[in-house]
């Protein structure tokens, strides 16, 4: 039987038949005239059900002293996903990012058709431990998970952000725990190039890239006239920054250049090869090589050795892609190319092992 309320309040009542929750809410949208009878009858949308007619009355009430968009709460995590990707995807200066970000998405497809609204940490937090995937991934899922609550605070479809309540951990690393290759590994590497994506880690080595940008690379912006490619993401001193090639790495570049392929690295099917499948080939060579490196590492050994050489800082920060604070230098002073050149030429692995001391984490 339907709870009485006044004309335009809505109404709670219970449906038939044994259910879970059979109690249902639902509000006046507005009202129809019966032809038949002449008179206004009113039209219904339904709030949600319930299992007690407490539940539903107090779902009521709340409507009706702050109304919002039952649409709105409706939506499912896929659907929020749709509307938010449209909107943030938009902001980005390159397609790295969402590319992470669609890949995060696929390993949340259990709660794909779970409303938004009816998410818990429980639910966010399993899908994260049940992906099999890397760390990197799992933290993308995380901040994934962040920025679609962000989204639906602003839009009024949740009530509660419940990505705040959890911490991800598994793809925090120490960054004071990376350590850079030893030069006798370096010299191994030289020997085994052909070996899976041995050049592709040696090409870091000797650019500073981080891995995510060697993958990124196309070949348009490789210049072999003037040795020189364009490149680098993450942040606005880093994008697209010119970096000189390596006089020992020339052939390197030689070997992989392909006018007809976008990528100077793809993958096996001359598409895009992602971070997941670098790693994976990554963990092939150190286990081949029998040593213990992450593919963070082959960076913080351009940088490590720079500095042992004593290539200027401010120099260095431009070819890594890292904000120069000096203002005189930032702004006022204009240097040769050459003077690049020459920095990146000094990078050596020739000569016994060098113990390097950690590097600071702004270097990452």
């Amino acid at each position: 039987m339907a709870m009485k309320r006044a004309n335009g309040d809505g109404s709670v009542f219970k449906l038939t038949g044994k259910r879970r929750k059979p109690w249902a809410a639902r509000i006046t949208i507005g009202w129809r005239l019966d032809p038949a009878s002449g008179k206004l009858t009113q039209e219904y949308q339904l709030i949600g059900t319930f299992a007690t007619r407490i539940e539903a009355e107090t779902a009521l009430n709340d409507f009706l002293q702050n109304p919002y968009d039952i649409n709105a709460h409706k939506l499912t995590f896929s659907e929020v996903y749709d509307l938010w990707s449209k909107e943030y995807y938009a902001t980005l200066k390159n397609d790295s990012s969402a590319r992470s970000y669609r890949a995060a998405y696929k390993y949340c497809e259990p709660i794909f058709n779970v409303r938004m609204r009816d998410l818990r940490v429980s639910h966010m937090q399993g899908v994260i431990n049940d992906a099999v995937v890397g760390d990197a991934t799992k933290s993308r899922m995380k901040s994934l998970f962040n920025l679609m609550y962000k989204y639906c605070m602003i839009h009024e479809i949740v009530d509660k952000d419940y990505s705040a309540l959890f911490v991800q951990k598994a793809g925090k690393r120490d960054k004071t725990k990376r350590v850079p290759f030893k030069n006798s590994e370096v010299q191994r590497l030289w020997k085994i190039r052909s070996f899976g994506v041995t050049d592709m880690i040696l090409f870091s080595m000797y650019t500073g890239f981080r891995p995510s940008e060697v993958l990124l690379i196309e070949t348009v912006n490789v210049d072999l006239v003037r040795w020189r490619i364009k490149g680098g993401i993450k942040t606005d001193a880093g994008i697209d920054r010119s970096v000189p090639v390596h006089p020992l790495i020339r052939q390197l570049v030689q070997d992989h250049y392909n006018p007809d392929s976008k990528y100077l690295f793809p993958n096996e099917t001359g598409g895009f090869m992602t971070y997941d499948q670098y790693r994976g080939r990554f963990k092939k060579v150190m286990r081949y090589l029998g040593i213990s490196h992450t593919p963070h590492e082959p960076r913080h050994t351009f940088i490590s050795c720079a500095k042992h050489f004593k290539v200027n800082e401010n120099l260095l920060k431009a070819i890594v892609g890292h904000k120069i604070r000096d203002i005189t230098e930032a702004v006022y002073t204009h240097r040769a190319y050459s003077d690049y050149e020459e920095a990146v030429a000094t990078i050596s692995y020739d000569g016994e092992d060098i113990e390097f001391e950690s590097i600071d984490a702004e270097w990452d």
